[in-house]
């Protein structure tokens, strides 16, 4: 029986000798690259956080002091010393998150997995612990310095730093990346960090040479160690950033040796008040294969052999390989256009146009609502800027794309990546808002392509767009099979024809059209005629969609996509306002957060499939 068969609870992880706590550590990594391998999941961020996490619940006493995790990407650890070792499902259906879980243990605070959340949440939190007279718990979270390039992070430091008397620590988890290398100007100063030693150099030279002279040589340490401030902003300037911020910092440690961690972790605690322990790991520490992979060091991770770390099925074509290549053309041809990615540069499939064009790409990490305004910027001044995101991530910068982009009218194009249902990450990352919020921007334009050409048109055809910000989203996964239209009526196209006057016109929405089509083919069945439409632009609505509208009996909307204030609203408010009344019968997302799950299983859960929808319509349609 191993270490960590016996850990069912933080209390027997503090219980270990100090000792054992090497062989816990290698325990930990074995167990993540063979549970990992068999299902998937982020496992170079979780293989650079074990000492880290050991040293945390060793420290602090998990629940009563409360850890938050940024993103929770790191989060395998902390799982495994809760107690919670069955990892044979994880990130499926009914099997563990692949993120922190309310639901899964009272350890785990805070789920929304969307980055530089962390510092606020725990500000928050033990402001809460002292008004209600528990000063004595502490909060700590766990940010990445990849998250830190956030604003948010900084808003929330900010208002931390003149908190003096919280019990609050921050622990920067500094492995130089993100998804990728960490950017910008406090990657910098961060690096400047890692590598100077100089005050801790200084003060070992006082404590092992002054003390040993006789009389003078003790007062004369005190005396050096009394005006450590003025040496470190000789020696180490950079590190007086955060003290100078007026919060107080320990590090860099070696956040690979578990007894140095526990001990910078416990002067933070005993410190008594806000602390930044800065802790230096290594993304994928342990396994040869990740720490190899300069892409993203396992980020996250499909199936593989643990033996050989090569994957068990090799991807098809992916909706991302679609846009990525198709930048790459268009680069050549169009000097104006530029790209912009939020610390995403390979996931969003920009990785292609930085690598033909490295002087047209910018990274601004971990910040959508910039990287929204400064696309502006870009617009304004003359270029016409790809803005590459996770469709959950527009949420981030909704703000900026409504009052900076399209109140001034800016050319700029949003290509939102994993739109729609993406299943296994769980509610914060499936893109079901995109369109909802989109919606009621005004003069917004949003494609939805139905497969891989249309992908490439729709990209050209937003880019002609100089006077209003245009959308283009796609879901997760292999590329649908191509639909060839059988004609076009306007901007339109038709992919299953049907009489004049049909019983039912469907309105298949991107990546749902082959659903349309399903469900047309069983509606067939039962003698109901259909045509089945791709808007190909699905807002705004489109006039020629209104006439073909007031020859239907039944208008039925598919989409990928919040029901409530999507296309099918839209198509609903258009209809009546011009003054159309027959019947619109949405179908998509229902307002509630969805479980972790395959896109497949959540689609059937919440009935957004040929069958049901059939079913549906036809008892709609007797009545």
């Amino acid at each position: 029986m191993g270490l960590l068969d016996g850990i069912n609870e933080p209390g027997d992880v503090r219980a270990i000798p100090a000792e054992q706590l090497d062989a816990l550590a290698a325990e930990i990594r074995t167990f993540l690259v063979e549970s990992v391998s068999k299902t998937g999941g982020h496992l170079g961020p979780n293989l650079g956080v074990v000492e880290l996490t050991i040293a945390l619940h060793r420290v602090f006493d998990s629940p009563r002091d409360t850890l938050v995790f940024d993103t929770g990407h790191q989060s395998y650890v902390h799982k495994l010393l809760t107690g919670r070792h069955d990892f044979s499902a994880l990130k499926k259906q009914g099997g563990l998150s692949g993120y922190p879980s309310r639901a899964e243990s009272e350890h785990d605070v805070v789920e929304n997995s969307h980055a530089s959340t962390s510092l606020s949440w725990a500000e928050g939190i033990a402001h809460a612990r002292v008004l209600q007279g528990q000063g004595d718990r502490h909060t700590v979270a766990v940010i990445g310095d990849g998250a830190l390039t956030g604003g948010m992070a900084w808003e929330a430091l900010n208002n931390i730093a003149v908190s003096k008397d919280l019990p609050l620590v921050i622990v920067v988890n500094d492995n130089e990346r993100s998804y990728a290398p960490t950017i910008g100007g406090l990657a910098a100063h961060l690096a400047t960090l890692r590598t100077t030693r100089g005050y801790e150099r200084v003060l070992d030279w006082g404590k092992s040479t002054l003390q040993q002279t006789p009389v003078v040589g003790h007062a004369m340490y005190e005396t050096l160690h009394g005006v450590k401030k003025g040496i470190k902003d000789i020696v180490a300037p950079q590190q007086g950033m955060f003290e100078d911020l007026g919060i107080k910092y320990v590090g860099p440690i070696d956040g690979h040796d578990e007894q140095a961690v526990e001990m910078g972790l416990r002067r933070a605690k005993d410190f008594g008040g806000p602390c930044i322990v800065h802790v230096i790991t290594q993304k994928g520490r342990g396994y040869q294969p990740a720490m190899d992979d300069e892409a993203d060091q396992w980020h996250g991770i499909g199936k593989f052999n643990p033996e050989t770390g090569l994957p068990f099925e090799v991807s098809g074509r992916i909706w991302t390989d679609e846009f990525s290549d198709e930048m790459v053309r268009i680069g050549a041809e169009r000097a104006d256009v530029v790209a912009i990615t939020a610390a995403m540069l390979i996931p969003v499939g920009l990785d292609k146009f930085a690598a033909a064009y490295p002087d047209r790409v910018f990274d601004v990490g971990i910040a959508e609502q910039h990287a929204v305004t400064m696309a502006s910027g870009l617009a304004y001044a003359g270029l016409h800027p790809v803005v590459a995101v996770y469709a959950t991530f527009l949420n981030r910068a909704f703000d900026q794309l409504l009052m900076d982009c399209a109140l001034h009218r800016q050319g700029v194009t949003f290509v939102l990546d994993r739109a729609g249902v993406t299943g296994s990450d769980g509610p914060s990352h499936n893109g079901m808002w995109d369109m909802a919020i989109s919606s009621i921007v005004p003069g917004l334009r949003l494609a939805a392509p139905r497969d891989g050409e249309q992908v490439k048109l729709q990209l050209r055809e937003a880019l002609d767009v100089s006077d209003a910000p245009t959308v283009i989203r796609f879901p997760k996964g292999d590329v649908a099979e191509p639909l060839t239209a059988v004609r076009s009526v306007g901007p339109l196209d038709v992919l299953h024809d049907g009489p004049a006057t049909p019983d039912v016109l469907l309105v298949g929405v991107g990546a749902m059209c082959a659903t349309a089509l399903g469900v047309a083919e069983k509606l067939a069945a039962q003698g109901i005629s259909t045509l089945v439409v791709d808007p190909r632009w699905v807002l705004p609505v489109a006039d020629e969609l209104v006439e073909l509208a007031r020859s239907a009996r039944h208008v039925a909307v598919i989409e990928d996509n919040l029901a409530t204030n999507g296309v099918g609203m839209a198509v609903t408010a258009r209809l009546r306002a011009a003054g159309c009344e027959v019947p619109v019968h949405p179908f998509g997302i229902p307002k509630r957060f969805l479980d972790h799950a395959s896109r497949g299983q959540v689609l059937e859960q919440i009935g957004l499939t040929s069958d049901v929808i059939a079913t549906d319509l036809i008892g709609r349609i007797a009545h």
